[in-house]
């Protein structure tokens, strides 16, 4: 029996019970949730390209026929007037779900009968999920991984002892299916529903639909390699009296494309899944498992995480520690854990050529998932991708930038036939389809045209950390102007000349103006004004960067300077429209005004700071903070003030209201965003590179006291690695990727160069220098 000596290992006492409880493996495109059952074990099965629906129009013809009248409803304070017309005339359609592929269940046919030691377990350096049980003399051991460079759900069982394994592994899904014999695989084709339709109320009869010759399918192949007896038939494949088993799963799908209709072969996708089984059964397992934790370790490694304490919990349960936690107790190998949980989560579901990580990343057992598990674009799906520059995950960025770079093609249709306006917009909800168009509902959350706006933050982000000017030339720049072109004509000015944006929206929240009337519509929120203003310096710094473009980089400049600024309110709070409206929800989990603290950089001023403080002092004395994500965000922006103890509250607040048993975000339900932002904060409170400067230890919390981090990315193109104690900084290593000059900070110390080799400088010295390329300095 194995214990759990790692501090990057999950470990349980017992099977899950609850979907929260299973284990999640991945490779970016399947994903699969392993619940460690004794008599029949179940793992539920997900592909990145299973959603509902087709390519579609989406747009809404007649919405560009109210905006004038909408407009002027705002300018006359007609505000709740202007929100029913938005709502009646200006909104579209629902995005499309991410769909489940099914269940795996895998009985046995001689269970053991009396189990004495059981041990489930998930290992983060090597994405394998393993499952141990002692019956007697006999230890049963099973694996689960999915190959990072295979591409295949690999399911093994063995056993020690003198009683072998009888075993049935057979499809349940949940979507029109039917099973096929052929060469000893197990093989089930079925389909997604073409359209699901929002059913909060249950009182929609056909919320989901299926058509005959529309939507995507797809197919999977099983097949067994054993020493026992191997049959298949239409009810599953069983393997008698074996000593090993092993299961290889593969999953096909007819997506093509964002803009192609799927085709309907199910012949094709057999090919496909014979050729990867094909290519898995010439090699040996060892040679497998070692290539793919070869490949996963790759990512995972790049990053350690150490915080020192005297009774590291690694022998307790991950679940009990979890309870222990929240009752109070510390344990700092828990948050540590967490952190590399979170880094784990990501590569597991984000890889190159993979779909972005969704509400719920690559997992969801719901043909109606919560909120579709779309991307949902003013928050959640930009959190999950916080983390990816910082802790060295450049890679998993790749399908967000790419799904930025597709919406450019829809955006561009939706902002002519909505706002009669060039570039590209994209709303609230975006989908596989790439719906640009804003989705149906309330105004407060579906009108709302800088999801674009924001996304384009990260293009740019990817620069600063990895500064390519070839990058920025042919894939940053291009969607970054597009989205400016957008802005430029939606904006409009006013009677003294300056800019605005109307109508305006601050996401999901609303206000109450005049005699208790409530909207959600305004003029120029703070949230808006803050996206539209760091959009442009982007461009603007682009365009400089790249020397190109002199005449649209001077119009916007020339709009930039009549952008309005954010306004402080006789309460000294970072005022959230354009008029000091009474809020209708003081503690509302959305701190959009504060954006320009973070993820932005524009509340930079010590006025402006100071507001956000107070900003946020008052959210949270009202409740704000109690959602998952919102509570993330909340530990990023603290780590920003420079105020290390409520950054650190805020974690703990995480773990322990807001955390599911396999250490899943709790929104409630999962939602994978408060795992990503959490530890994006968590980084924050270590290092900072957001102001031309990397500073170190920057809000770290006193319970922190010893520590290290190796292997941080900062802007600028550099490697970071830091040891403290005692709550100071004992060593630092900063490594120069690009040859940029680099300032460093710590203690109200800042070491300047431009370029300097191998060089030690103690942690309070000043240096300037010129000299210039590819450096290493070491900080002691």
């Amino acid at each position: 029996m194995t214990t759990n000596a790692s501090g990057t290992k999950l470990y349980y006492a017992l099977p899950a019970s609850e979907w929260e409880e299973a284990l999640p493996i991945g490779n970016g495109r399947i994903g699969v949730m392993v619940f460690g059952n004794v008599n029949k074990d179940r793992y539920q099965l997900n592909e990145d390209t299973l959603w509902s629906g087709f390519p579609r129009d989406t747009n809404n013809y007649e919405a560009l026929r109210h905006l004038k009248t909408s407009r002027d409803l705002l300018q006359q304070g007609k505000y709740a007037d202007a929100e029913v017309l938005i709502e009646n005339k200006m909104l579209a359609v629902n995005c499309q779900a991410y769909q489940p592929f099914g269940d795996l269940y895998i009985e046995w046919l001689n269970a053991p009968s009396n189990v004495s030691q059981y041990e489930r377990s998930l290992e983060l350096s090597t994405a394998v999920a393993t499952t141990v049980a002692v019956d007697g003399d006999n230890s049963y051991i099973r694996e689960a991984w999915v190959s990072s460079t295979d591409d295949i759900l690999f399911i093994t069982y063995r056993s020690q002892g003198r009683t072998n394994l009888s075993l049935k592994a057979s499809f349940v899904l949940p979507h029109p299916s039917n099973v096929l014999i052929e060469d000893e695989r197990y093989i089930v084709n079925s389909k997604c529903p073409t359209h699901i339709a929002d059913n909060y109320f249950e009182d929609h009869p056909f919320a989901v639909q299926y058509e005959e010759g529309n939507g995507v399918i797809f197919q999977s192949q099983l097949q067994a390699f054993s020493n026992g007896e191997i049959f298949v038939d239409e009810s599953g494949v069983s393997v008698n009296n074996a000593t090993d088993i092993v299961f290889v799963i593969s999953i096909a799908t007819s997506f093509n494309g964002f803009d192609k209709q799927p085709h309907h072969d199910y012949d094709a996708l057999s090919l496909t899944n014979k050729a990867k089984l094909a290519a898995v059964t010439e090699l040996k397992y060892d040679q497998l498992l070692h290539a793919h934790i070869t490949e996963h370790k790759r990512l995972f490694e790049r990053v350690q995480f150490h915080l020192e304490e005297n009774e590291p919990m690694h022998h307790m349960p991950t679940d009990q520690r979890l309870e222990r936690y929240k009752l109070g107790e510390q344990d700092l190998a828990l948050e540590s854990l967490y952190f590399h949980y979170g880094r784990y989560l990501l590569i597991t579901s984000s890889r190159p050529g993979t779909q972005p990580a969704n509400l719920q990343g690559i997992w969801n057992h719901r043909v109606q998932p919560p909120w579709n598990s779309d991307y949902t674009t003013n928050i959640n799906t930009q959190m999950n991708y916080w983390p990816a520059e910082s802790t060295s995950l450049s890679e998993c960025h790749e399908p967000l930038l790419q799904m930025v770079e597709e919406l450019t093609v829809t955006g561009a249709r939706t902002a002519r036939v909505h706002y009669n306006a060039d570039g590209w917009v994209t709303h609230h909800n975006v989908d596989i389809w790439r719906m640009s168009s804003p989705t149906a509902g309330h105004p407060s959350w579906a009108f709302w045209p800088m999801g674009g706006v924001w996304l384009t933050q990260h293009l740019w982000e990817r620069y600063l950390f990895h500064p390519d000017q070839t990058y920025l030339a042919k894939r940053a720049y291009p969607v970054m102007k597009g989205a400016a072109q957008f802005c430029l004509d939606w904006l409009i000015e006013d009677e003294q000349g300056q800019l605005k944006v109307s109508p305006s929206t601050s996401p999901e929240n609303k206000f109450i103006y005049g005699d208790n009337k409530v909207s959600s519509v305004a003029e120029n929120s703070a949230m808006d004004i803050t996206l539209v203003t760091e959009l442009f310096q982007h461009v603007i710094e682009a365009a400089h960067i790249l020397n190109i473009d002199q005449d649209f980089r001077a119009k916007v400049v020339q709009a930039l300077a009549k952008m309005p600024k954010l306004t402080i309110n006789e309460a000294g709070h970072i005022q959230e429209w354009s008029t000091n409206f009474t809020e209708q929800e003081p503690g509302h989990r959305h701190v959009s005004h504060l954006y320009g603290l973070h993820p932005g950089t524009s509340i930079n001023t010590s006025e402006l700071i100071e507001a956000a403080k107070q900003s946020l002092a008052s959210r949270i004395s009202h409740g704000g903070g109690h959602t998952g994500w919102s509570c993330a965000w909340l530990i990023n922006l603290y780590a920003r003030l420079r105020m290390p103890e409520e950054c650190y509250s805020f974690v703990r607040t995480l773990l322990t209201k807001s955390t599911y048993p396999n250490l899943f975000d709790a929104h409630p339900p999962f939602q994978i965003d408060g795992n990503f932002g959490g530890i994006a904060g968590m980084v924050e409170a270590l290092v900072q590179s957001h102001a031309g400067v990397i500073e170190l230890l920057p809000s770290l919390p006193k319970v922190w006291a010893t520590g290290e981090i190796n292997g941080l990315t900062a802007r600028g193109g550099f490697k970071v690695s830091l040891k403290w104690a005692d709550g100071q900084l004992r060593a630092a290593s900063i490594e120069s990727l690009y040859g940029q000059p680099l300032r460093v900070a710590y203690n109200q110390a800042i070491i300047i160069m431009d370029e300097v080799t191998n060089q030690t400088y103690a942690a309070n010295q000043l240096i300037s220098t010129n000299i210039g390329s590819r450096y290493t300095v070491h900080i002691s």
